[in-house]
């Protein structure tokens, strides 16, 4: 045999070689893994991979209305579905970590499922609001907050691109101050969200003492001025994004709302004697606002899914709770599993 000719068989049993070799690499990847296992990157926004870990990465999406990049943490579905659920955060959302993957383990929770997650950092005392002025007295340091723009126009071609989600096929839910905004996002876009859950949320929005409750909440938060959210008390936006105020609009959505009794469980041994009783006051008015929602509902032809455990104050061991019990629901409409 002559050189070129064993240098041809060479090669020959090499290329077979990698090719089985390759064979046998993919075949041992899962299709999900094959999902989870890369960063997205595109043009608008690139992704790291998260320290909370279970698929998690974080991504600096764009957005041209706040004129920033806005970090979202999320876990893609696990087959390449084409659903998504969003989670809101609280009053006091951090820039640091959305708290779903914080103080419970969201992450984990939808791990086995064809789901992607969407969790954006930061926010806090937004209400996920396009506001009118900026955010805070701090003029030197403007907040530009425009929340409904980025979730509704901005990042679902985000994820449309880089994760598969389809723009008509989410799910909104969020806790405290995201509950009433998950509520509000799938009322003013129906062909966006197809499901909103509402875990400890303030339902009622516009009735007497709401927006004292509101504004005081947010000079805690961090000096937020509630006036530049709608640019007056007076402005019409303020009862565009009331909950109570939306229900016709929710009509054809996949609802599920929850707030506990304000009593503590078990579960609230651990929590310092203040923290449970201001938690035991917050529920107790999420419950009595949720269960007004749930009435007027009622009233003009809805049927929303609810749970009012007769234990539970205002914290994560009810938020986590409730995201254990509607999962079966989520995957269910979302045709997850």
């Amino acid at each position: 045999m002559t050189t070129l000719s064993k240098r041809r068989v060479l090669s020959a049993i090499m290329a077979c070689v990698v090719a089985l070799g390759l064979a046998v690499v993919s075949g041992s990847q899962p299709a999900e893994a094959a999902n989870r296992d890369w960063l997205r990157h595109d043009s608008t926004g690139k992704c790291e991979w998260d320290k909370v870990k279970w698929w998690v990465q974080r991504c600096d999406v764009w957005s041209q209305s706040m004129g920033r990049n806005i970090p979202v943490q999320i876990q893609p579905a696990k087959r390449g579905g084409n659903a998504a659920l969003y989670l809101l955060d609280g009053l006091r959302a951090t820039n640091q970590t959305n708290a779903w993957v914080n103080d419970v383990n969201a992450a984990k929770t939808y791990e086995p499922h064809n789901i992607t997650l969407a969790m954006p950092v930061g926010g806090a005392a937004s209400f996920y609001a396009d506001w009118q002025g900026p955010a805070t007295y701090d003029l030197s340091n403007p907040v530009n907050y425009k929340w409904e723009t980025f979730l509704t126009s901005e990042l679902p071609g985000y994820l449309e691109r880089n994760f598969g989600v389809a723009r008509n096929n989410n799910s909104i839910a969020g806790l405290s101050m995201g509950a009433g905004a998950a509520l509000t996002l799938a009322a003013k876009h129906p062909n966006q969200f197809r499901q909103a859950l509402s875990f400890s949320g303030f339902l009622t929005t516009t009735v007497p003492g709401a927006q004292t409750f509101m504004r005081l909440a947010m000079l805690d938060a961090g000096g937020f001025n509630i006036n530049a959210m709608y640019g007056s008390l007076f402005n019409p936006k303020r009862f565009q994004n009331d909950p109570l105020l939306l229900i016709p609009r929710l009509r054809n959505t996949n609802l599920y709302i929850s707030a506990a009794s304000g009593i503590p469980g078990p579960g609230d041994s651990h929590y310092l004697p203040q923290h449970q009783a201001a938690g035991a006051a917050l529920e107790v008015g999420s419950n009595a606002t949720t269960r007004a929602w749930e009435t007027a509902a009622r009233l003009q032809g809805l049927n929303p899914t609810v749970s009012y455990p007769a234990q539970g104050l205002h914290n994560w061991e009810q938020f986590g709770y409730q995201l254990n019990r509607s999962k079966t629901q989520v995957l269910n409409v979302m045709n997850a599993w």
